[in-house]
């Protein structure tokens, strides 16, 4: 495939280069494009490692003292364990070793993870961290707070010694923060698991030892710097741990303690490799033939295409640290390679670190079997691994340089050339990527093994490592082969032992287990494993001398990490960086960049070394920074909308998708890995869909059949595709693609005539955009162009002919007609004009100006007059007066006697030739002909205006006598006096020396032309140069000064043949600065800078320069002072500052200043506010005192920017802004700081990146509380004090976020402060220590914190006469109270008896008013409720349930946990989903079964086989008899198993019929013998359930067309009559109810407000609603979203907490309402929900209510809110008996709550007119649907009493009764929810329970014995229970009455149901279902058919043993494996 450089201009559409590449360049500037952070986790703690499980499933992050377990891919957290700090010294043994003490003192030490592991095969995490020396845990995989394996173990094996442990086995990792830490887990088939590990050393000598006295060191002996341990963890624990391979030998790399300064080795990363190969040939086939190249195998794993995504070689697999490699590297990986550092030697000058890539070998398969074997003896024998000893890793250890920055002799020789190195590596990644090696090579290079690593500068003493890094440093991408480092490691070994070589390789002698002094030469001849591996017998460990070099690729300042994928001849490189940013750039095979991404991670957190690929999609990076882990997707393609921007930004995951018009993934489009549907980045925008029309331009009078259309670009096969051509406007036309074209050509038909577009106006054609479409989609656009030649001559009059022949399509010029056609045929002439040029035109010529009103004539002359010859014409000056032209000659006319007026100075009139008789038609005249008509009076106000007109030649003259200018018509001489200038005004009145000013001159006279003038300006000697270009004849006069030689004053002269002086002296100045202040600023720029000097505001022009580039901004002056801002700067420097006067010379004695850094912010505090602001906030940082101002603003939540205040250097303090959004409170909102009034940005994170990004991102955050809460200790509003007396107060306080210190509390009584004392989190104590003598008598008791005032109380002042008026008071208050009780003494008797004839007048008003109130509340709900039919009949009408809805709800209420209702509801939001249907799941509705394709055969036979058996009747019956004979099948799994056959055989219903007739039969013969009254009372049996079910199904069509509507209209009536009065949110009672149980037994008075509400949804915009003032706010609310939302689906409704209701108080105040916030009143301990009388609403308010993001949570809580916190209306029952009762309750009119019983009348009243229309729709029989099913089944129980003998008309009545109203009615009335898509409330609920009981009543046959003491729901309806009775009999007497039904007719019938809702259920699902049933009682089905004779014969047990051979393995098996 070819390889194209996307920055190549030759690459991209060759139609417009310029454009593509343009594009391209923006599209490398955007920061982010191809990026996109999806999920994010942030730790409390910094960070240390993260791993993955291997699929992606779970996430372990590893930070300081803490593990967390996520879950993938969504990073939500599962598992959080604490793992720090612990107790411990690093002086001391771990307290693992039982026999170690520690004399050291320990501390609490954080404990930092330095190894993270998982050994999925295990299901072990690998934990090390650095306390306890490094001390390891193994961990569960599945729970990470869970210890898998509890190390060191207590005993030993089985003979029960005790198990010694060494501290070899603790000291795993190294045990200090800064040191690394590296590992793998080894894993090899048959063989126990081993752990590579390489650390850090931190003993004694190293930076990380602690600096005492102390010599004791547990490191060296104890944790080499790499180590190969045990790790089985299934195995002897003893062992877990150990590095011994033989009882003499240990498996380790460890440095000579001399030697240990010299080698400190600090570790990046281990990986395991297979090593290279010769390149493979190409995955897939080239793309042009159709195969897919969107996926390439390293596209899934970052290790390339050589790496499959598992690894299975035999039964084993390695692996590593590098998580996604090892599960995807096969068995036969050979090494494990260690990327890691030689840091510098701080006590040498000249010490550098420098990068090493070290490799073990693992042996092959065979090998690596008796390498890892983890037995104790481990076997003897030879050196080979033949015979199968192991040897150690220092054997194979070989290590080489790594050089950045140099050419390498065979490696990268492309990319960014740089002559500095990059010497220390800071992240590897191994990869397989196609790399040019050689540069003349013409085939595609295929993809071979390669390393990419990042390396920076480093200084000699190193990095801190990750989270540690102070300033990012110079960074580089550099690549290397694998084959370059394998061929070295060879070569290498080759020179040690056959041709040494001193130069080249080295034996490592620092290294405690090296064998040999150095290479010596040897007679051996080494094998190629000897070559890659060594021997034992031969030196090791060996160090290669000469690195390996590679150029940088790619460099960037501050990289951190890499990650590499390969994919569609791209390689993709991931950068993280060391401020949060993820960098992506796409390489092509020479290593050169072709494009670049960046996406901000986690602003500001350097990005961690090690970044994985999602193993379960390899679309998204995960990632880790100082505090956070991300998931990142690695591209976002559909931000590119067209084909051309897609390819151009060279993405290589991205693509465009052809026949989607989209770009996208590959794998996100259909038919991807076919040929051109989808085409990728590196086959060039070139391939983008085009097409071209043919024509491209149609006449509007020619006929057209079709259009040609040629496809360019890459496009599928089209053949066999839908397609059609689009012209827009929903029309389209039949399109076809000829057999043979190869997608090159379409036909399309024309777009019809009377579908074409209008054309627009004073425009000739119009632009049709037509595309081709396929399968409905547009794929391909082009335009084309429908013109009118008509129209071009009628839109360009003036020069029709000329715009006919020279227009962009053909058009004709008629002579005959004159006008412009689109047919050569309508050109009758014998002569035609071809071209333009020939076209008969008006040659332009002068004419001299004539005055206005003067007669002449104008001669006309024409070019190619000839085809015009003797055409009658006029003369057009466009004005309504035409004139006739004559003929003068063959090529001129003249208009005579031509008469034009004019008011104007001068006016032009165009000169036209109109064909005479023809308007409109004109001779052309390209360039127009004018004659200028002037008037003399107009525009010249004295004598040199009115002169000057001479040279515009105008024949004026000034009048002196009456100083007017006039026409000279007695053409007198012009006299060439005029007065003397008149100087009226001259601006500047000074200028410099150096002159250049630019003064100005006005007045009158000043000259008639500007030649008058050129040398008549001076001032005083000195001249003044005039402008021309600024010259106003007579009136202004502008002028540069000249130079002057000294300073002086005098007035300004102009001489125009007389001499005018002005009145004002222009004075020469010299200008001085003296000083400059400040000197010093911030190179942000914006510091206002203010020079003094003398003379500063002389002359026109100043600027002040810096460094003569830069100017000063914001400039103003005095005479003595200038004050500008300066410029900002890229660095620190110092300026020259000039100052200059009219763009001369530039002076400023010398003025510097001096750009310093810019002001530092390091921290902010306190780090959230109240939403009222003024919070003092301390900013924290430097160089602040170079801030002239700095303010503080809060993104998306502050009002406005605050002003700060500078106090120091390092602190200013500022005040919150206060919150204007309250709907972003308790979100951290981002904090900007304008210093010097720039924007702050910290340098430290974008000095060093060469791109900035354009999205400025907010360091800091301040949070949002709400306003702190105050009251008084008892909450009282008075305080009373007496004058004299201390004062101390105690305030209470609101537990709050805030954190207030006690200097934020100010508190004032009066105008007096209360000095503050104690401050806790609750209380705050407060005294005044001065008197409170004043005139005012109270005093409001107000706290202050920050903006926020509020008066807790007030202040009452007393006197001294108090204590007398109290004890006068007293006495007179008990004498009173004496008189009082012997008054009522006296009085009571009366009182009693008065009060008895008061309630009985009480009880004869009350009967009066519910008379009274039942006819109000009746009319009132009849007007609503015919509202609401009309409603009901404009809008969608009720909202019914699809039939499969109501199937699934009725049969499946709640019998079955597998099939209970699981509603899916659409969004709730108002938008396009609005009138969408609802959306319910439910496993039984039609849908794809889904099973696994392996089970799909043998299942589908089997449920076919077992379905053909429940087909047979007598299988059926003897199976539902088995299993309802079995004990532990239950009266639920009867109820299943009946509906599951319903939805089974609902296409048969005629064959369902007759099975639950047969077992009914069975049914009433069991009950016959016993009550037969009692049969089908219960749903007991499948039987029962089965008639239900049928029941349904059959009236369903009664249901919908004849109860449906009344039933609605009850269900409404009800919801209105409840809403009409008061109901109490938390106990749901309501003033007007039907259950008393629910009735609220209060008198709550109630007054209806009508509510202006605005609500942008449902079709409606603004509404009037009708609410109650004691409504609360979430009830206001759901009347809104019903008055709203009244004509859709309930379930489409919005809920209540999704919305918010505002309150318009006035034009400026606004509130939101809720239930609950901070005015909500407490009344008896409770918070009282707050209701629109609360917030005194009036009536018309204007209420807007929106959709919100944020839930109102209380809302959805209400109910269920704690009675002893919270009420609405009326208290608990209980606190009303109570004996203190509360001041409101106290002054309740006491009644009897009984008495309210009367209002369940007053509701029954109001609603017993819709019930009565819901019983007569449910008895009653229309004559046009007679109900079919009702009469066979009532005919079926009649003749199955008959044959029993059953004569008892009370008994048949029952079974009638038991069969339908209470198996069906009463279901339905008590659901509607079954049948309406409605909300039914609790309320509702009890309400339909009331009338369902007088249903039950009706129809049953007993009398109720009803007294004073029965229920309330049964007096309800006691009246009219008779007369429901006497239509219930009338109901059975008519189906009795109606004509039998045949057998043939009911099966007619029935099969007629069965075919219109045929496929409405996926009956393999229910089939399935059964079949479990059958499978649990196998043996008791089997054993029935083999008892029944019938079945017996037909060998039916045979069959269901068939079904269960064909099941039995696959129906759990294989839908677990699901």
């Amino acid at each position: 495939m070819v390889q194209l450089d996307r920055r190549s201009p030759n690459q991209v559409l060759p139609l417009d280069p310029r454009r593509a590449f343009f594009l391209l360049l923006l599209l490398l500037a955007v920061p982010g494009r191809g990026l996109k952070v999806q999920h994010k986790f942030v730790s409390h703690t910094a960070t240390n490692n993260f791993a993955l499980d291997g699929t992606g499933g779970k996430i372990y992050l590893a930070a300081v003292n803490r593990l967390y377990q996520l879950s993938g891919p969504n990073l939500t957290l599962e598992v959080e364990e604490q793992v720090g700090p612990k107790e411990d010294n690093p002086l001391c043994h771990a307290p693992q070793l039982p026999q170690a003490s520690c004399e050291h003192a320990k501390k609490p030490i954080d404990n930092y993870n330095k190894l993270l592991q998982p050994d999925p095969d295990q299901g072990i995490l690998v934990v090390c961290g650095s306390v306890y020396q490094g001390f390891c845990q193994l961990r569960s995989m599945d729970n990470i707070s869970v210890v898998a394996v509890a190390f060191p173990p207590g005993a030993g094996g089985g003979d029960g010694d005790q198990v010694t442990v060494f501290p070899s086995m603790l000291n795993v990792a190294a045990n200090h923060a800064n040191a690394s830490t590296v590992g793998l887990v080894l894993k090899q088939s048959g063989h126990d698991t081993r752990l590579l590990v390489a650390a850090t050393y931190t003993g004694l000598g190293s930076p990380f030892f602690p600096r005492n006295q102390s010599l004791e060191d547990h490191r060296f002996e104890n944790t080499p710097e790499i180590a190969i341990r045990a790790l089985n963890a299934r195995g002897d624990l003893a062992r877990l741990f150990t590095f011994d391979i033989n009882p003499s030998d240990d498996n380790i790399f460890k440095i000579k303690q001399g030697a240990k300064e010299r080698h400190k080795l600090s570790f990046v990363r281990a990986f395991l490799h297979r090593g290279a190969r010769p390149p493979l040939p190409p995955s897939r086939p080239e793309r042009r033939k159709g195969a897919s190249s969107g996926r390439s195998s390293s596209q899934a794993r970052p290790g390339g295409s050589s790496l499959p995504r598992s690894a299975p070689v035999g039964n084993g697999r390695l692996l590593g640290s590098f998580p996604s490699l090892p599960l995807a590297r096969p068995l036969g990986s050979s090494y494990a390679y260690l990327a890691l550092n030689s840091e510098a030697n701080a006590r040498e000058k000249e010490s550098h670190s420098h990068s090493l890539l070290a490799r073990i070998c693992l042996g092959d398969p065979a090998e690596a079997t008796t390498l890892n074997d983890s037995g104790g003896g481990g076997g003897g024998g030879g050196g080979s691994s033949s015979n199968g000893e192991t040897k150690k890793l220092t054997e194979s250890y070989i290590q080489m340089g790594l050089q950045c920055g140099s050419a390498g002799p065979g490696g990268v020789t492309t990319g960014a050339a740089g002559g500095d190195f990059f010497n220390r590596l800071v992240s590897v990644f191994p990869a397989s990527a196609a790399l040019q090696v050689d540069p003349g090579r013409s085939s595609p290079p295929e993809p071979e093994e390669l390393l990419f690593g990042v390396f920076e500068k480093a200084s000699g003493t190193g990095s801190p490592g990750f989270g540690g890094r102070q300033a990012p440093q110079p960074a580089a991408l550099c690549v290397f082969r694998f084959a370059e480092i394998e061929e070295t490691i060879r070569v290498a070994r080759n020179s040690c032992f056959v041709a040494p070589d001193a130069g080249l390789v080295t034996v490592l002698d620092s290294v405690v287990q090296g064998t040999g002094p150095a290479c010596e030469k040897r007679k051996i001849q080494l094998q190629p494993e000897q070559l890659d591996c060594g021997a034992a017998h031969l030196q090791h460990p060996l160090s290669i001398l000469k690195p390996i070099k590679a150029r940088p690729v790619f460099t960037w300042p501050g990289l951190t990490s890499v990650a590499v994928s390969s994919i569609n001849n791209y390689t993709v490189v991931f950068l993280g960086t060391a401020i949060g940013r993820l960098l992506k750039i796409n390489l092509n095979s020479s290593m050169k960049m072709m494009s670049k991404e960046s996406v901000t991670v986690a602003y500001g957190e350097p990005v961690h070394p090690v970044m994985q690929f999602d193993p379960s999609d390899s679309n998204y990076l995960y990632l880790m920074t100082s505090h956070q882990i991300a998931r990142v997707k690695v591209a976002a393609c559909d931000k590119y909308t067209a084909c051309i921007e897609c390819l151009a930004a060279a993405d290589a995951y991205c693509g465009w998708c052809t026949l989607e018009t989209r770009c996208s993934l590959q794998h996100e489009c259909a038919h991807s890995d076919e040929s051109n549907f989808w085409i990728s980045a590196s086959e060039g925008v070139q391939q983008c869909p085009s097409m071209t029309i043919l024509p491209s331009e149609i006449s509007i009078d020619k006929e057209n059949q079709g259009l040609i259309i040629q496809i360019h670009g890459n496009i599928p096969s089209l053949i066999g595709m839908e397609m059609s051509c689009d012209y827009g406007n929903k029309i389209q036309t039949v399109a076809k693609i000829p057999t043979d074209s190869l997608n090159q050509f379409v036909y399309c038909n024309f777009l019809p005539r009377e579908k074409y577009p209008a054309f627009p106006s004073n425009q000739d054609h119009v632009i049709v955009q037509t595309a081709v479409r396929v399968n409905g989609k547009n794929i391909v656009w082009a335009n084309f162009t429908i013109y009118d030649c008509k129209r071009t001559g009628n839109i360009y009059p003036k020069t029709a002919c000329i715009n006919c022949l020279s227009a962009k399509w053909k058009c004709y010029w008629s002579i005959r007609k004159y006008a412009c056609v689109s047919n050569a045929s309508e050109c009758e002439d014998l002569i035609q004009i071809n071209n333009s040029s020939d076209c008969p035109q008006i040659v332009p010529a002068s004419v001299v100006p004539v005055a206005t009103g003067a007669s002449q004539d104008i001669t006309i002359t024409l070019k190619n007059a000839a085809f015009v010859k003797e055409l009658p014409l006029e003369c057009h000056f466009g004005t309504d007066k035409l004139l006739e032209a004559q003929w003068v000659n063959a090529s001129a006319v003249q208009c005579r006697n031509v008469l034009l007026h004019t008011s104007e100075e001068r006016h032009h009139f165009p000169v036209n030739l109109q064909l005479k008789g023809k308007p409109d038609r004109f001779i052309d005249s390209p360039q127009m002909m004018t004659v200028e008509i002037y008037n003399c009076a107009t525009g010249s106000t004295d004598c040199s205006q009115c002169l000057g007109r001479e040279d515009q030649g105008h024949q004026c003259i000034w009048s002196e006598s009456s100083s007017s200018c006039r026409l000279n018509t007695e053409s007198l001489q012009i006299l060439g006096v005029c007065p003397p200038p008149e100087i009226r005004k001259i601006e500047p009145l000074n200028g410099t020396l150096e002159g250049g000013t630019l003064l100005t001159i006005q007045g009158r006279n000043l000259g008639r032309r500007f030649s008058d003038v050129i040398n008549a300006v001076k001032i005083g000697n000195v001249k003044c140069l005039p402008l021309q270009d600024r010259y106003i004849v007579s009136k202004e006069i502008v002028c540069w000064t000249g130079e002057a030689p000294e300073e002086f004053a005098d007035v300004v002269t102009v001489n125009v043949s007389r001499e005018g002086k002005s009145r004002e002296q222009f004075s020469y100045m010299l200008p001085v600065v003296k000083l400059m202040l400040p000197s010093a600023g911030p190179k942000a720029g914006g510091t206002k800078v203010t020079i003094t000097g003398n003379n500063l505001s002389v002359g026109s022009e100043l600027r002040v320069l810096v460094n003569s580039t830069k100017e000063c901004s914001s400039l103003s002056r005095t005479d003595t002072t200038i004050i500008c801002t300066m410029p900002g700067v890229e660095f620190t420097t110092t300026v020259q500052v000039c100052v200059q006067f009219e763009n001369k010379s530039c002076i400023g004695n010398n003025s510097t200043f001096k750009y310093e850094k810019n002001p530092s912010i390091i921290d902010i505090s306190p780090k959230t506010s109240h939403i009222s602001g003024g919070r003092i906030i301390t900013v924290k940082g430097n160089g602040f005192l170079m801030a002239q101002n700095v303010s503080m603003a809060v993104q998306t939540i502050g009002k406005e920017q605050t002003n700060c205040k500078v106090h120091t250097d390092t602190v200013i303090t500022c005040p919150s802004p206060a919150a204007s959004n309250l709907t972003t409170v308790n979100k951290p909102a981002p904090v900007d700081f304008y210093i010097n009034g720039r924007l702050y940005t910290d340098d430290s994170l974008y000095s060093f990146e060469p791109l900035r990004e354009t999205i400025h991102i907010s360091k800091f955050h301040l949070e949002y509380f709400t306003d702190p809460q105050f009251f008084t200790a008892k909450k009282e509003k008075w305080i009373k004090h007496h004058p004299g007396e201390p004062l101390t107060l105690v305030i209470h306080k609101e537990p709050d976020h805030l954190g207030l210190e006690s200097n934020e509390y100010e508190v004032k009584i009066g105008l007096i402060s209360c000095e503050i004392q104690i401050v806790s989190d609750k209380v705050i104590h407060c005294s005044v220590n001065e008197s409170l003598n004043t005139s005012e008598r109270q005093l409001p008791v107000t706290i202050q914190v920050g903006k926020f005032i509020q008066i807790i109380a007030m202040l009452h002042l007393g006197g001294s006469e108090t204590a007398i008026t109290v004890s006068i008071v007293i006495c007179s208050i008990l004498l009173l109270l004496s008189v009082v009780a012997l008054f009522v003494f006296c009085t009571k008797s009366r009182r009693a008896e008065r009060y008895w004839q008061k309630t009985l007048l009480q009880m004869e008003e009350m009967e009066s008013q519910i008379r009274e109130e039942i006819r109000k509340g009746f009319a009132e709900l009849q007007t609503d409720m015919t509202d609401l039919t009309k409603e009901l009949n404009r809008s969608q009408g009720i909202p019914f349930l699809e039939y499969k809805y109501f199937v699934t709800r009725t049969f499946f209420p709640k019998c079955s946990s597998l099939y209970e209702e699981r509603y899916i509801l659409p969004s709730q939001h108002l938008n396009s989903q609005m009138g969408s249907q609802i959306q319910e799941t439910h496993p039984l509705l039609l849908g794809e079964w889904k099973i696994p394709e392996n089970c799909r055969p043998n299942m589908e036979e089997g449920i076919a086989l077992f379905s053909t058996l429940l087909n047979n009747k007598y299988f059926l019956i003897v199976f539902v008899h088995a299993l309802e004979q079995q004990k532990d099948f239950a009266v639920r799994d009867r109820c299943n198993l009946a509906s599951l056959l319903t939805i089974a055989l609902h296409g048969k219903l005629e064959y369902y019929t007759s099975i639950m007739k047969d077992l009914l039969v069975d049914l009433i013969d069991a009950s016959a013998s016993k009550n037969p009254k009692l049969m089908l009372r219960r749903t007991e049996s499948v039987v029962e359930k089965m008639l239900t079910n049928w029941m349904s199904i059959c009236m369903y069509s009664c249901l919908r067309e004849t109860v449906g509507e009344p039933f609605f209209l009850l269900l409404c009536a009800i919801k209105q009559q409840i809403n009409k009065g008061s109901i109490d949110a938390i106990t749901g009672k309501a003033r007007y109810t039907l259950n008393e149980e629910w009735l609220l037994r209060e008198n709550i008075e109630a007054r209806p407000r009508n509510l202006n509400v605005s609500f942008q949804g449902c079709g409606m915009d603004s509404l009037s609603v009708r609410v109650m003032d004691t409504d609360t706010l979430s009830q206001v609310k759901e009347k809104i979203l019903e008055a709203f939302c009244k004509n859709i689906p309930y379930s489409q409704w919005p809920r209540v907490e999704d919305v918010d209701l505002e309150w318009f108080a006035t034009s400026t105040d606004s509130y939101i309402l809720r239930d609950l916030d901070d005015t909500s009143v407490m009344e008896d301990g409770r918070k009282k929900l707050n209701t629109l009388a609360h917030y005194k609403i009036p009536e018309g308010a204007s209420l807007a209510m929106s959709l919100t993001d944020k839930k109102d949570t209380t809302l959805s809580r209400v109910k269920d809110l704690d009675t002893e916190k919270y009420f609405h209306l009326v208290l608990p029952t209980d606190e009303l008996n109570d004996n203190k009762k509360s001041h409101r309750q106290s002054h309740r009119k006491k009644v009897l709550p009984e008495i309210y019983l009367t209002r369940l009348l007053s509701t029954k009243g109001t609603l017993q007119k819709f019930l009565d229309d819901l019983f007569r729709a449910i008895l009653s029989i229309r004559d046009d649907r007679p109900p079919l099913a009702i009469k066979y089944f009532f005919d079926f129980l009649e003749e199955q009493a008959e044959k029993r003998g059953i004569s008892d008309p009370d008994t048949l009545h029952i079974w009638k009764t038991n069969s339908l109203p209470l198996r069906f009615w009463v279901n339905i009335l008590k659901n509607p929810q079954f049948v309406f898509d409605i909300d039914k409330t609790d309320h509702i609920d009890a309400c339909l329970s009331v009338i369902a009981q007088a249903f039950i009543d009706a129809c049953s046959i007993s009398d109720l014995q009803l007294g004073k003491d029965s229920p309330t729901n049964k007096l309800l309806y006691a009246k009219e229970i008779p007369e429901y009775r006497k239509i219930v009999q009338k109901y059975y007497t008519q189906i009795h009455d109606m004509p039998p039904l045949s057998e043939q007719e009911m099966n007619a019938h029935l099969a007629e149901e069965s075919r219109k809702y045929r496929n409405e259920f996926n009956t393999n699902v229910a089939m399935t279902e059964i079949y479990k049933y059958a499978k649990r009682y196998r043996n008791q089905i089997v054993n029935a058919l083999d008892s029944n004779p019938t079945t017996r014969r037909t060998q039916l047990q045979h069959k269901f043993e068939q079904v269960i051979a064909l099941m039995e393995d696959n129906i759990y098996e294989c839908c677990s494996e699901a």
